[in-house]
């Protein structure tokens, strides 16, 4: 089905919104944005944000972080058409996940579209993060699996963690995952990894191509460090753009 297609499936208007964005601008590329100065990160976002569909951060490496930053992230998503996504992994209970989703100096739910977290609490940490980012319509990706070697999320733990998405279908659009974990059409796959050529690095990330990715069932692919540490940082997106959306044709014939 095409990206669109599938956005009746989902109860959670932002999905809906990511699943449209998809198939408009034609891109299933996101990029993570893993830099530590506020202007490189908007510098990057403003070159690279017309072939994306999706900016990841992480906001807690920024050496020079003022709530600035944050509004003009915003207007550069309104700008280039992204969605941003900040990668902040929540793994605690309720009431905790709930303020450092909403308080604290980052105030992440004012700015992130989407946010993700572990499913390890168990479904207060959905309910807790639910209470503040509902109102806001804002959305959650749980982590099923993982790119590093030798991780702890077995197959066991990622069907949970399905099990438990399916209780909080209005607020978890999808997951953070290697493969697709059944054939449901609401959720959102993201695969974290992935580069042109399958390798690894000497702290245990494994990498897979777009190709790969996209043929074992994700979404969106997510790229870091391809396209960072090119000597040419757009004309290496524009390369995963067209690999990413090529792979997805293929597989939607």
């Amino acid at each position: 089905m095409k990206y669109s297609d599938r956005a009746e499936y989902c109860k959670n208007t932002l999905a809906k919104k990511l699943l449209f964005l998809l198939d408009t601008k034609q891109t299933n590329l996101a990029l993570s944005a893993d830099v530590q100065k506020c202007d490189q990160l908007l510098a990057l976002a403003d070159l690279v944000g017309p072939e994306i569909c999706v900016l990841k951060t992480h906001i807690d490496i920024l050496e020079d972080f003022t709530p600035d930053l944050t509004r003009e992230l915003r207007k550069l998503a309104d700008k280039h058409q992204f969605l941003i996504f900040e990668d902040r992994k929540f793994a605690d209970i309720g009431n905790t996940v709930k303020n450092q989703y909403a308080k604290g100096i980052y105030q992440i739910v004012e700015w992130a579209d989407i946010v993700n977290a572990h499913s390890l609490p168990g479904p207060g940490i959905i309910q807790g993060l639910a209470e503040e980012g509902l109102k806001r319509e804002r959305a959650l990706l749980l982590l099923a699996e993982m790119s590093s070697q030798n991780n702890l999320l077995d197959p066991i733990y990622a069907e949970k963690t399905l099990e438990m998405a399916e209780q909080f279908p209005e607020f978890v659009i999808g997951f953070i995952a290697q493969r697709k974990l059944n054939t449901a059409d609401q959720w959102i796959y993201m695969t974290p990894g992935v580069q042109r050529a399958a390798a690894g690095d000497n702290l245990g990330q494994q990498y897979i191509s777009p190709e790969q990715a996209i043929q074992n069932g994700a979404d969106i692919i997510i790229v870091g460090r391809g396209i960072l540490h090119a000597k040419d940082p757009l004309a290496e997106a524009k390369y995963y753009r067209e690999a990413g959306w090529k792979a997805y044709c293929e597989r939607s014939k």
